[in-house]
């Protein structure tokens, strides 16, 4: 049996390395463009799928939101209530909420030309970087790019297209842990007066062995639950894109 696939496996090389000319194929249009075959851009779709779940975290507002959603759960201390799961699906369709924009300004400039085959791969990509493009420059601070930019070598740009991608991804992503951090702070601090009103009055009547956290968590969550907490963390999340 191994001989024989062996076998096989040789007749059908050759017949592949006829064709490997015509599968992976790069060739010009008579107006100077360079039209790739359909098995390259499919090899191509690929490696840009492989990339899409750090694309998701680094170039949207995913990161923001769900750094937000864990330092809440830390702050009403619940442990693992919501779960990762609950969190990471919760912050998904909020980022998809928030890029439903960008994401279909994307559609409309890049991804209907390029299936209508009025754009070619490379144009097509070119057009779908401008929303993002724009998206994450509303976002970035000025001194999280001027510090990158510095660090790569780089002068000042004119414009926000001439921001490479390699210079304002990290800084858009430096911008977003800081917002967030900024965020949670405000969270924590309501939850962090009634942990110590509560580790005080046990104090005061001499029960210093139980633990504050046991008390103070029904009344975090009364008081999350009366002032509409959820509610307010996803409006107010989804309203810092806005207005920025």
């Amino acid at each position: 049996m191994i001989l024989l696939l062996v076998a096989g496996l040789a007749w059908t090389v050759p017949a592949f390395a006829d064709n490997s000319l015509e599968l992976l194929s790069v060739s010009t249009a008579e107006d100077g463009t360079q039209q790739y075959s359909v098995t390259l851009q499919v090899l191509l779709l690929m490696t840009l799928l492989s990339m899409l779940p750090a694309a998701l975290i680094m170039m949207t507002s995913f990161t923001r939101i769900i750094v937000v959603l864990a330092i809440l759960r830390q702050g009403l201390g619940t442990q693992q209530t919501p779960n990762n799961q609950v969190l990471i699906g919760l912050a998904l369709f909020l980022s998809l909420f928030v890029m439903a924009p960008v994401l279909e300004r994307i559609y409309v400039d890049a991804a209907q030309p390029y299936l209508e085959e009025s754009l070619d791969a490379p144009a097509a990509l070119q057009a779908a970087s401008g929303p993002i493009r724009e998206f994450m420059i509303s976002q970035v601070r000025q001194t999280d790019l001027q510090v990158f930019a510095d660090l790569a070598g780089k002068e000042g740009f004119e414009t926000p297209d001439d921001v490479p991608f390699s210079v304002l991804v990290p800084a858009f992503v430096t911008s977003e842990l800081k917002t967030a951090f900024q965020i949670g702070f405000l969270l924590l601090v309501p939850f962090l007066i009634i942990d110590l009103v509560v580790a005080s009055v046990l104090m005061s009547m001499g029960m210093v062995m139980l633990s504050p956290l046991i008390i103070s968590l029904p009344f975090k969550i009364m008081l999350f639950v009366l002032v509409d907490g959820w509610s307010l963390v996803m409006s107010t999340l989804a309203a810092s894109f806005l207005v920025a």
